[in-house]
């Protein structure tokens, strides 16, 4: 009964538009009053000490050091080196906006952050080139997707604190998937380039073009190294390499491309407190939502539910990915994670599927909610970045929404792609 109402509220309030951190509170005071003797206060409690964490401080560092490297001019950059390498094949412009947000990915750790980077440069570029406006939003929003899976990764960083999983582990697990996914959409983009025609770049590349480009891009090619290397090489953590990233981005955007000034720098971390701010509410209120789910036992009782349907592993995997594919439409990525990760961890344990490896698949299930209506994140900010409309947008977006869930399953079957590099370097 308990479980019919939590979610039931929590439908309801999100259904008439509260944010989704009062929905989450809501629900859980509500529920709480009507059918448990736990204290109230415990909502107060659970808030607070939900975002008490030090690797969550990696969240508002990552934020600010992807809005410093947009006003900074280094997402232009990225732009221009990713055109010269493979600008000039059919399809070319879409690839180098994939092959751009794939790069963006290893600086932001957002999805919409990537869309808004790059879509500003790409998709008047597109439509410059004759490609239809609709074509060119939807992959940008497609695209950006990316920035969560490959690392950093602020989902990951989220799963990680409320799965008490090593933030490492799951950072190497996405970069092969992140890869696979980029070119799964490169892939798309070509075939769609050929049926309609899509003209090239204008200009052939040669080798000293790709070079010259390198050039200028170096320093904003640099910083995906200085912070997973340094990650990787045990010189900090993610949540240290998160400030190295601020520092680093400021340097550049103000010493070395000389697009920083006080204006911009001011709107930088503007934008980044306003996106924080409204994270660490509902980080907060998610927590005080999940610490009831685990007082109320409501994840032994849906797991319960989850193995009466079937005790075959593939068939709970799949019904496990529908439940996140389907709830992506609806919520947030980082809501998400933080209420659903405690309901099914339980169960992907106990039919023995690896932590990581979870986290991992649960992240592009949802991520996959980016590009779905009626949520879809990244379709909002690409349609404002394009002028495109929502309704078109959806029709647009369904191939690369197709070939995404085809790499979900891949990646939730066999657990070797997303597994392997993390069994190689780290276990």
């Amino acid at each position: 009964m308990d479980i019919l109402i939590l979610i039931g509220l929590l439908f309801v309030f999100l259904s008439v538009s509260l944010p989704i951190g009062i929905s989450l509170g809501l629900a859980t005071l509500i529920t709480m009053i009507t059918t448990e003797s736990i204290p109230t206060i415990l909502i107060a409690q659970s808030a607070f000490t939900g975002i008490d964490s030090f690797p969550l401080l990696a969240i508002p560092f990552f934020m600010l050091a992807g809005t410093l490297m947009s006003y900074g001019g280094i997402s232009k950059r990225i732009v221009d080196f990713a055109e010269s390498l493979i600008g000039w094949v059919t399809g070319g412009l879409a690839m180098v906006t994939v092959l751009a947000c794939m790069f963006f990915a290893a600086i932001s750790g957002s999805g919409p952050a990537t869309v808004t980077a790059i879509g500003s440069f790409m998709i008047p570029a597109m439509r410059e080139k004759k490609y239809h406006g609709n074509f060119a939003a939807a992959l940008t929003a497609a695209a950006g997707s990316i920035g969560v899976i490959i690392p950093p990764s602020i989902p990951f960083v989220i799963y990680c604190v409320v799965s008490d999983e090593s933030v490492l582990e799951l950072f190497v697990a996405g970069i092969v998937p992140g890869i696979i996914i980029g070119v799964a959409l490169m892939f798309v983009s070509y075939f769609t380039a050929k049926k309609k025609n899509y003209p090239k770049v204008d200009r052939s590349y040669g080798f000293r073009d790709v070079v010259l480009s390198f050039k200028r891009a170096f320093w904003a090619l640099l910083v995906p190294v200085i912070i997973l290397g340094g990650i990787y090489g045990g010189f900090f953590t993610p949540t240290e390499a998160a400030v190295v990233g601020v520092v680093y981005a400021l340097f550049v955007g103000k010493f070395v491309y000389n697009e920083l000034d006080a204006k911009s720098i001011r709107a930088a971390f503007m934008d980044a407190l306003v996106v924080n701010g409204a994270t660490n509410f509902m980080l907060g209120l998610s927590a005080a939502f999940a610490a009831y789910l685990t007082m109320a036992e409501i994840p032994v009782k849906v797991g319960e539910w989850i193995l009466t349907i079937s005790s075959k592993p593939w068939v709970i995997l799949l019904l496990v990915n529908m439940m996140l594919l389907v709830v992506g439409c609806f919520v947030d990525n980082i809501s998400s994670m933080i209420i659903l990760t405690p309901i099914f961890l339980p169960v992907m344990k106990q039919i023995g599927v690896d932590p990581v490896h979870f986290g991992l698949f649960m992240t592009v299930a949802l991520a996959i909610g980016f590009i779905t209506p009626p949520y879809g994140a990244n379709l909002f900010v690409a349609s404002a970045v394009s002028g495109e409309r929502m309704s078109v947008l959806s029709k647009s977006i369904m191939p690369f929404v197709a070939v995404m869930i085809l790499c979900l399953m891949l990646f939730t079957y066999v657990p070797s792609v997303s597994m392997g590099l993390v069994n190689l370097l780290l276990r």
